[in-house]
C-alpha cells in the first residue's frame, strides 16, 4: 500500500482532541442536569438512558472521521501500465543579444523584458520541444531543442548581452543557425520565433527566410522597441554610466525596424507582433498560432498508474455514520407478561 497525499495524516492529530471534546461535553451536560434536578429525581429521569450505547455512538463517529482522514491520504494498491504519448511542435527562440537590446523604451529593458516573456512561455509549455539561439553579429545555439524545460530556463538565465562576442545584429545568422538545428526530418512542425529590434546590419534576412520556408520552418517575429528610438545605456570599465556612441563619437539611438520583420514573417506564413510594456506578444503568438499547428509525436513512454482505493474507506465511514444514527440512547424495555 502507498499513499498519494500522506500530508493529510496530520488530521489524525485532531482525533484525541475530538475524544476529549466528547468527554468534556458529557461532563458539562451532567453538571447542567445536576443543577436542574435533585440527585434522586435525576437518577430516575436518566434510568432509561443507556450510557454504553451513547459511548458506542461516539466511538463510531470518531472511527468514521478517522476513516475519512485515511481516505484523504489516498491509499493506493495495485497498478496498471498506461502508454503516454507527448505531442507538440519544435520551437526555436532566437533572442537578440546585441547592445541595442539594452535600450529602456520597454521596461526594464528590451533584453530583460524579452527574457521574462520567454520564461513565461517555457513554464506553460506542455509537450512542445523548445530551444534557444542567441544572436548579435553572429549566432550560437545556446540550448538545443529539448523537453527539459528546466534545462532550457537555465540556459536562458546564462544568456546575456556579452554572450556573442561579435557586435552588430544579424537576423540572417539566426535564421541560418535555425536551419542547421532543424536539418533533416519532416518539413513541418518547425517554428522559429525571432525577438529583436529589427536592425539587421549584415546579410540578407529575406533570402534566409526563403530558405527557411523551403524547409517548412514558420517564422514568427516580435519587434521590441519604438520607432522614435531610444539611447543605449552602457557602463564603461571604470563603472561610469553613459550612452553608447559610434566611431565618430555620436550618441547612438536604436530604433525599431518593423518592415524587415514583417517581410520575414509574411514570407514563411508566420506573423509579426510589436511588443509593448502591456503585452509582449509571445504568449499571444503561441496561443493563437503555434498551439493550433499540426503536432507530431515527440515521445511515447509507459507510465505506472496506481489504483485509487480511497472509495473503500469513504464507504466504510458512511456506513458507520449511518449505523450510529440507528442506535438509540434508550434502554430496551421488557414487555410485561
Amino acid at each position: 500500500m502507498r499513499f498519494a497525499a500522506v500530508n493529510f495524516a496530520f488530521g489524525f492529530i485532531a482525533l484525541p482532541a475530538l475524544l476529549l471534546f466528547y468527554f468534556w461535553a458529557a461532563k458539562l451536560r451532567k453538571s447542567a442536569l445536576e443543577k436542574f434536578a435533585q440527585k434522586e429525581l435525576l437518577a430516575q429521569l436518566l434510568s432509561s438512558l443507556d450510557n454504553r450505547k451513547r459511548f458506542l455512538k461516539t466511538g463510531l463517529t470518531v472511527l468514521a472521521i478517522a476513516l475519512m482522514f485515511f481516505a484523504l491520504m489516498r491509499p493506493q494498491w495495485g497498478f496498471h501500465w498506461e502508454e503516454v504519448k507527448r505531442k507538440g511542435v519544435d520551437i526555436l527562440i532566437a533572442l537578440d543579444t546585441s547592445k541595442s537590446m539594452l535600450a529602456e523604451d520597454v521596461k526594464p529593458s528590451r533584453f530583460e523584458r524579452s527574457k521574462l516573456a520567454i520564461k513565461d512561455l517555457a513554464r506553460n509549455l506542455k509537450g512542445d520541444r523548445i530551444g534557444l539561439i542567441a544572436f548579435s553579429g553572429s549566432a550560437f545555439l545556446q540550448c538545443p531543442l529539448t523537453l527539459d524545460y528546466g534545462g532550457f530556463l537555465l540556459s536562458l538565465d546564462n544568456t546575456g548581452i556579452d554572450t556573442i562576442p561579435k557586435g552588430g545584429t544579424s537576423i540572417t545568422s539566426a535564421i541560418k543557425d535555425a536551419l542547421r538545428s532543424y536539418e533533416g526530418g519532416q518539413k513541418k512542425y518547425k517554428v522559429l520565433v525571432i525577438i529583436t529590434d529589427g536592425e539587421d546590419h549584415e546579410g540578407d534576412p529575406e533570402q534566409a527566410a526563403e530558405e527557411a520556408k523551403k524547409e517548412g520552418i514558420r517564422i514568427f517575429c516580435i519587434g521590441i522597441g519604438t520607432k522614435e528610438g531610444e539611447l543605449i545605456p552602457v557602463t564603461d570599465e571604470t563603472g561610469q554610466k553613459g550612452f553608447l556612441k559610434d566611431s565618430q563619437g555620436n550618441v547612438v539611438k536604436s530604433r525599431l525596424d518593423e518592415s524587415a520583420l514583417q517581410k520575414i514573417a509574411l514570407k514563411t506564413g508566420g506573423v509579426y507582433v510589436r511588443a509593448t510594456n502591456a503585452e509582449f506578444g509571445l504568449d499571444l503568438i503561441y496561443r493563437e498560432r503555434i498551439a493550433k499547428m499540426e503536432k507530431r509525436e515527440l515521445e511515447a513512454k509507459m507510465n505506472k498508474h496506481y489504483e485509487e482505493r480511497f472509495q473503500i474507506f469513504l464507504w466504510l465511514a458512511l456506513l458507520l455514520l449511518t449505523a450510529g444514527n440507528f442506535i438509540s440512547d434508550r434502554k430496551l424495555t421488557k414487555g410485561i407478561s
